[in-house]
């Protein structure tokens, strides 16, 4: 039985609640902050080609039943511990990133394929799991960057050094790689300039995602997405193909970083990858994306409400209320609300559903029995 237009617009209300509350917050917002449109549009395309790919790489969970990976955090430390290498051998440009990332490849495996093992023994507590193991490996990052570089593994540039000899310093300059990407085929249009390579890196993401999902692969994991029994019966290895999709998107998550941090041109050793978790699952949920389906759009569309937001709330409120600071506050207060609003509208979608699934199979059986009576 097709659907009323009134019940398609309650539909779309319902599915799209948190993109059109940023939606309705944005048109307030962006007047009072009074930026120009050529530096909104400036700001927009910067935190596109530089966020978009760590968005990206929480799709491929979503699709094998895994909900919003946090464990990318794990992916963010192995790049950085491949910017940090790069930074003490010297390479510059574009080969540096490059070389980070082919060094930073294997560390992002393993620690993919334990986050893997480690999120299957906690089936159906995946995201909690993934946001509590990002805690635990970043103290180990910690433990190795601050006291096994320079005193276990040879660190030989004393800039990046503490003065003690061993440990990285709070904070490391990518002189010799910033911008790599974005520089190295840039387009300007008036004010505007334009990071065409680090959008053709992007793009070539998005079609390896949708070709992936074509895939035997991709469609395995679709099956495990849909119900772990089913696919079990059906041949596929849930646990293995489990474990591939968290291996690809932290694999994804550590090319993000680089790209992330080439564009900042600073990287803060010990706090850089922290909120990456947060703010990537911030961004795709309020694209419209849920725990249970993401794709490409929910991840741009995310992208920019989430850092529009980001840009116009200090300015914003102090136009309103005379200080930058409740701005920033605001940031992370939406970061959470965003994460809690979307998961908690999740929840109450997928029971909505079963109620309405036992009232149909409730209906059926009454209508059966009112049937037997009359034909009596």
């Amino acid at each position: 039985m097709s659907m009323s237009n009134s019940e398609k617009v309650k539909k779309f209300l319902i599915n799209n609640t948190v993109p059109i509350l940023f939606v309705v917050l944005l048109f307030f917002a962006i007047p009072l902050s009074g930026f120009s449109p050529e530096y909104l549009a400036n700001e927009m395309i910067t935190r596109l080609g530089r966020n978009s790919f760590l968005v990206l790489a929480l799709l491929i969970p979503v699709m094998a039943g895994m909900g919003m990976n946090f464990g990318i955090v794990l992916g963010a430390m192995a790049g950085e511990i491949g910017l940090i290498f790069i930074t003490d051998w010297g390479v510059v440009g574009i080969n540096g990133v490059f070389l980070a990332m082919i060094i930073s490849t294997p560390i992002a495996i393993i620690l993919g394929f334990v986050a893997g093992l480690i999120l299957n023994a906690a089936k159906g507590r995946e995201m909690v799991t993934g946001f509590m193991l990002g805690f635990f490996m970043n103290g180990v990052y910690q433990l190795f960057v601050l006291y096994g570089m320079g005193n276990i593994i040879p660190i030989n540039n004393p800039k990046i050094l503490l003065p003690r000899g061993y440990g990285i310093r709070n904070a490391i300059d990518l002189v010799n790689i910033r911008q790599a990407f974005d520089s190295f085929i840039k387009l300007k249009i008036g004010d505007i300039s334009i990071p065409v390579f680090s959008f053709i890196i992007i793009a070539i993401l998005c079609i390896f995602i949708v070709w992936f999902r074509k895939t035997k692969l991709g469609q395995d994991m679709r099956a495990v997405g849909q119900d772990n029994d089913i696919a079990a019966a059906s041949g596929i290895a849930v646990k293995r193909t489990r474990i591939l999709s968290i291996v690809i998107s932290t694999v994804l998550a550590c090319y993000g970083q680089i790209i992330f941090l080439q564009n900042i041109g600073t990287m803060n050793t010990y706090n850089s990858h922290e909120q990456v978790g947060t703010f990537a699952v911030a961004a795709i949920l309020i694209g419209g994306a849920s725990v249970a389906k993401a794709n490409i759009s929910n991840v741009f569309i995310g992208v920019v409400l989430f850092h529009m937001t980001f840009i116009v709330s200090p300015r914003a409120g102090k136009e309103l209320v005379g200080q930058a600071q409740i701005g920033e506050h605001f940031r992370v207060f939406v970061s959470y609300a965003v994460i809690a609003i979307s998961l908690a509208l999740y929840a109450w979608r997928r029971q909505a559903a079963k109620n309405r699934e036992i009232k149909a199979v409730l209906d059926e059986q009454n209508e059966a029995i009112e049937n037997r009576g009359g034909s009596q």
